[in-house]
């Protein structure tokens, strides 16, 4: 019984996603009220029926109050979480017992972190991106609906069965030698030889990694790249697996065979990637066409579930939307082309791309960042030259833009939009008639920001890519190639370890998960999630018991860290569970505890995928260190109960000084 919905203040559903069990709870609550044999609502507007009340109960609080509801249950125990990004109202819902509040809330973060990805700096105009999430074209909706539907699941999956996005910290591949074999076969060969060739058509690699299901083999970043956020990595992650989901069917090698091997001594040939049906998709062949059944429980024609997307081609890249600092600043989301080519199953390689005109994405959010801040100086009561201290200076903004415009393309209609919107702002802003550098330039300000994100919307949407504005297929095709040609005796070796990354030695020790927060990584063993894969535990109800325990206990610590605490020690039944978060110096010195802030109930949640608190945590304490580089990590062990507690603290404090060094491995 889950859904996600995101609407405007006036309830109009802009996305929404429900699970089965709440389409058909929805459908036979609004179906019932029909005549026997009439044809029941279609479900996006039963959605709307059903959520109108609460969406326009929220608007009005807002309007009188000043504030809105954040969650709230129902008589039937349904949970409902309400948060307002902009003009957009997120709703998430659970009825079945399996979400929390801080589940929701996350989700609902996530959804608002995948939608920036996909779009960029159109979310900064809530009219903008109601159009990107509901077009006017029926086919064209169902399209971006049934994508970001499809991104949602599979991070659901993900946070399920994946201990990286449990804690939300990129899990990389434990081997020295192939990692530092990789990174420099991507840097000395495959990137340099697809920026020097004629057929790349202006684009330049900044970035190129190799994915084993979620884990990161290789990474290796241009020198005039900005650096790869955990955040938008893990994000990009979400995106390759929804585009080729991970299979865990491989061979079981013992763990001392998989030890005492560096590369099987067969070679392998490679397979074909997997047909939709290889890959678990239902295929059209296996339900039938028609299926009549009872109307109360029939599908409605227009349910975004059954819709099929088409399997995607290798050799189209994708538009995202990254963070960057770069010399001329920082810039949120700018525009990337992202190229996912699968080596073999579950193995792919990633690259991302500079376009061409990036530099239109830079001035566009200067611009932006000036009128934003133009419009909170006069919406404060700063009128003339206080409205504009400590940003760029009016007149200097005047020139620039003035400059841009006359680049954009003079014939192009949004061009002309913007050019009229500036003229009015300038008529208004810079002439005796008009009411000057005051408040009632508040209107215009937001017209200025409008246009540009329409500008910037019309430069790099993903429906404006080009099939001449990419990676030509033959330089895709040699990269690919010379991939496979290098990683073709690992392969198989390298798929088993992905499932036995790392093992332990301390007796007692049940399980552990160690955290680098500043370079966003983490290094756990395996824990079983499928009945045909194993882990460190084996299979079977002891390791789906423990499994069960530290995802329970990672979310027991979070709402402690919420309280501003950095370490929790409990005993469950025949298990001791310790969690400790500290801070030391790149030297690996521990530097002193401090009291960290406490957060409100209804703040983002804790992690870096959706909103990164340990960036903004790591500000704060640094605030007090600011002659040396603060890092910051975390350490969470499962024990047995029977160990004594002074060994138990023992055991983390080696266990952490063990893992150390293995975590300095240049991957990021």
């Amino acid at each position: 019984m889950k859904c996600l919905l995101v609407a405007t203040e006036s309830a109009e559903v802009l996305f929404y996603w429900t699970d089965l069990e709440f389409e058909h709870n929805v459908q036979e609550q609004y179906g019932a009220s029909q005549e026997d044999g009439g044809r029941p609502p279609a479900f996006e507007d039963s959605i709307n029926t059903l959520f109108a009340p609460i969406i326009i109960s929220c608007s009005t609080m807002v309007d009188r109050l000043g504030d809105g509801y954040t969650s709230f249950s129902t008589e039937n125990n349904h949970v409902y979480v309400l948060h307002q990004f902009e003009e957009c109202l997120y709703i998430a819902v659970n009825g079945d017992g399996e979400e929390s509040e801080e589940d929701l809330r996350r989700k609902i973060y996530v959804l608002r972190k995948l939608t920036e990805i996909l779009f960029g700096m159109v979310t900064l105009s809530s009219s903008l991106l109601r159009k990107e999430l509901r077009p006017q074209d029926t086919e064209q909706r169902n399209r971006v609906w049934k994508k970001l539907q499809r991104l949602l699941e599979t991070y659901s999956r993900l946070r399920e069965q994946d201990q990286s996005f449990l804690v939300e910290a990129v899990e990389r591949l434990i081997h020295p030698t192939l990692c530092e074999q990789c990174i420099e076969f991507l840097e000395r060969r495959l990137v340099q030889q697809i920026n020097s060739s004629v057929e790349r058509a202006g684009e330049e690699v900044l970035h190129a990694f190799i994915l084993v299901h979620t884990k990161l083999l290789a990474f290796y970043s241009s020198r005039n790249a900005s650096t790869l956020t955990s955040s938008d990595l893990l994000a990009l992650i979400i995106i390759v697996q929804d585009l080729y989901p991970s299979s865990y069917d491989i061979d079981e090698t013992s763990p001392e065979e998989l030890e005492n091997t560096s590369a099987p001594d067969i070679f392998y040939t490679p397979e074909h990637s997997p047909s939709d049906q290889d890959s678990g998709r239902l295929s059209s062949d296996s339900l039938p066409v028609f299926q009549f059944v009872d109307p109360e429980v029939q599908m409605a024609e227009d349910s975004l579930q059954t819709l099929e997307m088409p399997a995607p081609d290798p050799m189209t890249p994708s538009r995202v939307f990254l963070e960057a600092t770069l010399k001329e600043g920082f810039f949120p989301m700018m525009p990337h082309s992202m190229y996912c080519l699968p080596l073999w199953p579950s193995i792919t390689l990633v690259l991302l791309t500079k376009i061409p005109n990036s530099q239109v994405a830079m001035s566009v959010y200067v611009f932006l960042e000036a009128f934003a801040k133009l419009e909170k100086r006069l919406s404060e009561g700063l009128e003339g030259a206080a409205a504009s201290r400590g940003q760029l200076p009016i007149q200097e903004l005047r020139n620039k833009l003035d400059k841009f415009i006359k680049a954009l393309p003079s014939m192009d209609i949004q061009t002309s939009h913007l050019q009229n919107v500036w003229s009015e702002f300038k008529n208004k802003a810079f002439t005796r008639s008009g009411p000057g550098i005051t408040r009632p330039l508040v209107p215009s300000c937001r017209s200025m920001k409008t246009q540009l994100c329409a500008v910037y919307r019309q430069c790099f949407a993903a429906e404006c890519m080009g099939t001449n504005q990419r990676l030509a297929p033959a330089v895709q095709e040699r990269a690919l190639n010379m991939v496979q040609e290098k990683l073709m005796d690992w392969k198989d070796f390298l798929l088993v370890k992905s499932k036995r990354n790392i093992t332990m030695e301390f007796p007692g020790l049940v399980h552990f998960i160690y955290v680098d927060r500043t370079a966003g990584q983490m290094i756990a063993p395996s824990l079983n999630v499928t009945d045909r894969s194993s882990s460190e535990l084996g299979k079977g109800p002891l390791a789906h018991f423990i499994r069960n325990k530290v995802w329970s206990f990672v979310a027991t610590t979070r709402r402690y860290l919420q309280k501003g605490y950095t370490t929790v020690t409990l005993r469950d039944g025949d298990y001791y569970f310790c969690y400790f978060l500290w801070f030391e110096n790149e030297t690996g010195y521990k530097l002193e505890v401090v009291d960290i802030p406490s957060l409100p109930d209804d703040s983002g949640p804790i992690g870096m995928l959706a909103w990164d608190y340990y960036r903004k945590l790591l500000r704060f304490y640094s605030k007090s260190h600011q002659s040396e580089v603060v890092k910051c990590y975390e350490l969470l062990t499962v024990h047995l109960g029977v160990i004594p507690t002074e060994y138990i603290l023992q055991h983390c404090s080696q266990l952490a000084r063990k893992l150390w060094e293995p975590s300095r491995i240049p991957l990021l």
